[in-house]
């Protein structure tokens, strides 16, 4: 019966190296140089292949469970593990959680490779196109990224919504909020807790979604940044913004399984979750610092109610009154600028829905909402014929 052996191309280049060492009588010395081992190594070598033939230059430990190895009671305990709880984690957050949850700190190269034998597919990164590497902003504040992610971030234990991400070019650090849709109202609530956090920023990157960009005119969150003189930048593909992209695939794994061991079920329970713990946790994780300083500019004296708002124009009659939809409102006297009739007054709609009017110097006016008189329903009007109707004839 023949016998198979299966050696390295180091262990074949010994094995040519003393060949010709026995047949052209080449000395110990050459063949040590060329193999770059010791002279007394190589005596050991040569002395094993006389010894046992090929199978003596074959490493002793092929084959073998390494001394320094797990023990395999380790190892199907932490795979059962990984079974009953984190079946669909990648090796990193497995990791992650199984020392943090259960105690057991292995790394996550390792548990990738027992899982690639078990037969787990992990996710892998998928080739893509040749880009050029944008370089992160030098100071923090510089340029934020802000990007919505609509996913079933709670797994059917609510309805889909979407995620707010807000990146900080430089350093990476996020915010984050629920929210039921990619709307105004919802990124201008978002901004307004970035800025209550970090300050303004110089500038912000976005794509161009209705909310952000509109061809010939001004969205209101246009108007927002334009009252904070934040420099709006409008990308033309999603890689453009591959930052706050990659961070929403990363969310869409690990804050998802964050919440599911927590069984958090609502917007309202995701969003506590993101201030009270996700958020610190992750930025102390992944930040980085920032080449320079930080450039965020102070919120004193900033009414950001007013920043963030639906903002429009309306005209003043002359019984000074004007229209928000059917319904009248009127201007009250007061000690504020009056505007004339035909003039132009500032309505602002706040996030808590409660309007406010402005005069052109910023002066907010006092007024009431009139009482719309009911109109007369023609189906119930009694008409009464002419004497001459034909219908009397």
């Amino acid at each position: 019966m023949k016998e198979e052996l299966t050696m390295s191309k180091k262990e074949r280049k010994r094995l040519q190296i003393i060949a010709g060492c026995n047949e052209t009588g080449i000395t110990i010395e050459e063949c040590a140089e060329t193999l770059e081992i010791s002279e007394r190594q190589m005596y050991r070598i040569l002395h094993r292949w006389k010894a046992e033939g090929d199978k003596g230059l074959v490493h002793r430990s092929r084959g073998k469970e390494s001394n320094n190895g797990y023990p395999m009671q380790l190892k199907e305990t932490v795979l059962s593990i990984y079974w009953k709880k984190y079946r669909d984690f990648g090796p990193t957050l497995f990791g992650e959680k199984l020392e943090e949850c259960d105690g057991i700190k292995i790394d996550h190269e390792t548990l990738r490779r027992w899982m690639r034998q078990n037969g787990i597919i992990t996710n892998e990164r998928q080739k893509r196109p040749h880009r050029k590497r944008r370089e992160r902003r030098s100071a923090s504040g510089s340029m934020i990224q802000l990007d919505g992610s609509h996913h079933d971030w709670f797994e059917g234990r609510a309805p889909i919504c979407c995620l707010l991400n807000i990146v900080d070019d430089a350093t990476g650090r996020v915010y984050l909020m629920f929210s039921p849709a990619e709307d105004t109202e919802s990124v201008m609530r978002a901004l307004w807790g970035y800025c209550l956090e970090y300050g303004i920023p110089s500038s912000i990157y976005t794509d161009r979604h209705a909310v952000y960009y509109e061809e010939n005119g001004i969205t209101d969150f246009g108007q927002a940044m334009k009252k904070l003189q934040v420099q709006t930048i409008y990308a033309r593909s999603p890689q453009a913004k591959g930052r706050v992209e990659r961070g929403n695939r990363t969310h869409q794994d690990r804050l998802v399984k964050e919440m599911r061991l927590r069984n958090i079920s609502s917007i309202d329970e995701g969003n506590k979750f993101l201030v009270e713990c996700f958020m610190d946790g992750f930025n102390k994780k992944f930040m980085v610092e920032p080449l320079s300083t930080d450039i965020h500019r102070s919120i004193a004296g900033i009414l950001l109610e007013q920043v963030f708002c639906f903002e429009k124009l309306r005209q003043v009659k002359n019984d000074y009154t004007f229209s928000v939809g059917s319904i009248h409102h009127q201007i009250e006297h007061s000690v504020a600028l009056m505007p004339h009739p035909g003039d132009n007054v500032i309505l602002r709609e706040y996030l808590d829905k409660s309007i406010h009017v402005f005069n052109q110097a910023g002066e907010e006016l006092v007024f009431r909402k009139l009482t719309e008189r009911k109109k007369l329903n023609s189906q119930n009007r009694i008409t009464i014929p002419a004497v001459n109707h034909p219908w009397r004839r």
